[in-house]
């Protein structure tokens, strides 16, 4: 997952980067207000932590600029203001949370974790999709009880649907995600990640296939229990057609 650190302190946005990197997740700095908007511009983010005290913009404009344009990536606020008018504004204004300087590294992992869970309809960080579990914490995936052995970009690809399950996904999304706009390879090689990933969990899952292709539009992952899903495995053929012509992608 990629993050979006808005600070204009270097030895604090450094420090985030590095707790953020020790577990797996990116980041992008932002040093200005302005800066910070032009990149939500041009990439999705997981989350956004965001200081108050910026040299052009303040942190609570940000919020309400973001809001205002529908972007509701959800804001975990870092700030040395510590009064409780501060952190109420925040959360009126649509942070969704608040976490003062000094921190820990575990507060802020856990703090940042928990606002993806939540902006994603999740309260555990193990999301679970028929025999398919995914934890985000851990960035590991079983199916059926059984580990999945993937790759980081599989992982990230995997983790995405899951986490966005029930909505199309274009593969321009898949590549921002994986790359973050810098040096991205064709879109086909979206085709063959999900090609891979489709045998790995089927190998699992007695051929079960979890991630559906939506034509013109991208893939998908559905509740398990979804009735737009059966009727995918029973009746379109087409989408079968193309799940043999990927394998030989590969």
């Amino acid at each position: 997952m990629r993050l979006l650190v808005v600070e204009d302190e270097a030895e604090v946005s450094q420090r985030i980067e590095a707790a953020c990197a020790s577990d797996g997740l990116n980041c992008h700095i932002a040093e200005t207000g302005a800066e910070a908007l032009e990149m939500t511009q041009i990439y999705d983010y997981a989350a956004i932590i965001l200081d108050i005290l910026l040299p052009d913009i303040c942190g609570f404009d940000i919020i309400s600029r973001l809001r205002a344009i529908n972007n509701n990536t959800p804001i975990l606020m870092l700030s040395g203001l510590s009064a409780t008018e501060d952190k109420v504004k925040s959360l009126t204004m649509g942070a969704d949370d608040y976490i003062t300087k000094p921190f820990s590294k575990t507060e802020l992992l856990a703090r940042v974790y928990a606002i993806i869970r939540r902006s994603s309809g999740h309260s555990s960080s193990i999301i679970k999709i028929g025999p398919l579990e995914v934890n985000i914490k851990q960035h590991k995936v079983a199916v059926c009880g059984t580990e999945l052995v993937l790759t980081s970009k599989e992982y990230a690809i995997l983790e995405l649907l899951a986490m966005k399950r029930g909505s199309v996904l274009a593969k321009e999304t898949f590549l921002n995600h994986i790359y973050g706009g810098m040096d991205e390879p064709e879109l086909k090689i979206v085709d063959v990640f999900i090609c891979k990933l489709r045998k790995k969990i089927a190998n699992l899952a007695g051929g079960m296939n979890l991630i559906e292709t939506v034509w013109g539009r991208g893939y998908i992952m559905r509740e398990f229990d979804d009735p737009a899903r059966e009727q995918f495995i029973d009746n379109d053929e087409q989408s079968k057609i193309q799940f043999i012509d990927e394998l030989k992608v590969s």
